[in-house]
């Protein structure tokens, strides 16, 4: 596995996990005012960083106003979708951790 310098798999994780966070955030805030009057959704924008791995997310909103209950169902899928990819990041963490463990107890 290669990382590029200054980068280690921990950081990338932690990007993807906060990301996540962010996804579950938006979807719950969505689903929360869904009878709103006048409610624009939240969305979240994740643009990958290349030089250095990871990615940045921010929130925004839509431009119309949603009509209630229009995409209920696509807000519940995001929030099941958003704990996948966080339990998906923090295991790469550990593994990182893990590893790095290993490597320890193996040059001592």
């Amino acid at each position: 596995m290669s990382v590029t310098s200054g980068t280690s798999v921990a950081a990338i994780g932690l990007s993807g996990m906060r990301a996540a966070q962010l996804q579950l955030d938006s979807h719950a805030h969505n689903v929360a005012n869904v009878q709103t009057p006048d409610f624009r959704r939240q969305v979240t924008v994740q643009k990958a960083r290349p030089d250095s791995g990871g990615v940045d997310t921010q929130l925004g909103r839509e431009t119309d106003v949603s009509t209630p209950f229009d995409r209920l169902a696509e807000d519940l899928v995001g929030q099941r979708m958003s704990l996948y990819s966080f339990a998906a990041n923090l295991r790469t963490v550990q593994t990182e951790e893990r590893m790095l463990g290993t490597l320890l107890d193996t040059k001592a």
